[in-house]
């Protein structure tokens, strides 16, 4: 992991030159090195945006915050016995930090009960960050293991660290990645029916004859092992956002699991391809940028979502008023036609005794008599067969 004063430098004088030659340029090289570049953030994303529905459905989001932190521990201890950041020892001890993690936060707020889960998440993730950090201070200060890099990442190098595979040269952190979402797509597919139940229902999972808890340090042995795959391309920011953002817009467009899964993968693909080209475009950061539009995309979802949006919650709201304004309406034309034996009310009547602006009133009347609760008898209000129909429902 390069060093922020590396990253910089390199930036300014050839991140630009790598991404824009995509355009300027139609040699076979350039688009290699962009492709490979929009590949590797979209199979993070597709891997991240996987997991990310069962974190939100499992209320378990936050806690990826804790773990993308936390891992950086288990990467300097195996940094520390191997003094190589390639060494596969780096994802091993990521994961089962991560995987301590989740316990310990588990022990606290679960098992112990001594605080919630947010207040966990907030003393146990600062803490082994904290020693993570004196550790590089103290024993890899002068090594290229960035702290900035971890967290921020910068995906526009990851076709400059390379592996042969199959006999053909490309970047390593690609490889990693694909390995990663491969593993995930099977160990989801052979779990499938086990993590639907014990997300929605735990103790339907013991009914069953499985333990949810075990499954669920399966699941999360793959959340840090995921994070820990991505860390050194895209950051522990752009981890977050994908494994959080495509999977709550999701859940604000379908109720379904599969359809959420589909859709989160597809949210998380698409901001990975809008992130790479505006990026490009405009010379900005690619994880900067593909964060944004996660963010970008959620809120137009949770602006215009059909079920869950915000315009749509306005919308049922007012629906909801209006439909107890003509039960109202409907309530008190029963009780002075049918129990006091007027023939109809008038509007300037029912106005005055149920304190209605008449323009509002006149808006009750007109969808009462679309929906025929209420009919008019030259100036009067009467209710209708189907109006009392409709009450009858109402208080049944």
């Amino acid at each position: 992991m390069l060093s922020p004063k590396i990253t910089t430098n390199f930036r300014k004088k050839f991140g630009k030159k790598i991404l824009i030659k995509l355009k300027i340029s139609g040699e076979n090289w350039s688009m290699g090195l962009n492709l490979e570049i929009l590949l590797t953030s979209i199979i993070v994303a597709t891997s991240c945006s996987l997991l990310g529905v069962f974190l939100v459905l499992k209320g378990m989001s936050m806690i990826v915050n804790g773990i993308t932190h936390t891992i950086l521990l288990g990467i300097v201890i195996g940094f520390l016995i191997t003094n190589d950041l390639n060494s596969p020892l780096s994802i091993v001890g990521g994961s089962l930090v991560g995987l301590a993690t989740v316990y310990i936060i588990n022990l606290l707020s679960v098992g112990r009960r001594l605080m919630n889960g947010d207040s966990a998440i907030g003393v146990i993730t600062p803490f082994f960050f904290s020693v993570a950090i004196i550790l590089i201070s103290r024993f890899a200060d002068n090594t290229n293991l960035s702290i900035d890099s971890v967290l921020v990442g910068e995906i526009i190098f990851v076709p400059l660290n390379r592996i042969m595979f199959l006999g053909r040269s490309v970047p390593k952190n690609l490889l990693i990645s694909s390995i990663i979402l491969l593993i995930n797509i099977f160990v989801i597919f052979i779990f499938y029916k086990e993590l639907k139940i014990s997300t929605f229902d735990k103790l339907l999972s013991f009914g069953f004859g499985f333990s949810p808890i075990i499954l669920n340090y399966i699941f999360m042995t793959l959340v840090s092992a995921t994070i820990v795959g991505s860390f050194e391309s895209v950051g522990a920011i752009l981890i977050i956002s994908f494994m959080v953002g495509p999977a709550i817009s999701a859940y604000l467009l379908f109720d379904n699991l599969e359809l959420m899964i589909l859709a989160s993968i597809f949210i998380g693909g698409l901001s990975s391809i809008l992130g790479f080209f505006i990026s490009i475009h405009f010379d900005l950061s690619i994880s900067g940028t593909t964060a944004t539009t996660i963010g970008g995309l959620f809120l137009l979802i949770l602006l215009f979502s059909p079920k869950k949006g915000i315009i749509q919650n306005i919308i049922n709201e007012k629906n909801k008023k209006s439909a107890y304004l003509i039960i109202s309406v409907l309530i008190f034309l029963y009780q002075t036609i049918k129990i006091q034996g007027k023939n109809g009310i008038n509007l300037e009547e029912i106005s005055e005794n149920m304190d209605l602006d008449a323009k509002d009133l006149l808006k009750i009347i007109k969808k009462s008599k679309e929906k025929n609760y209420v009919m008019l008898d030259k100036d009067k209000v009467k209710i209708t067969d189907v109006g009392m129909e409709c009450l009858q429902k109402y208080f049944s």
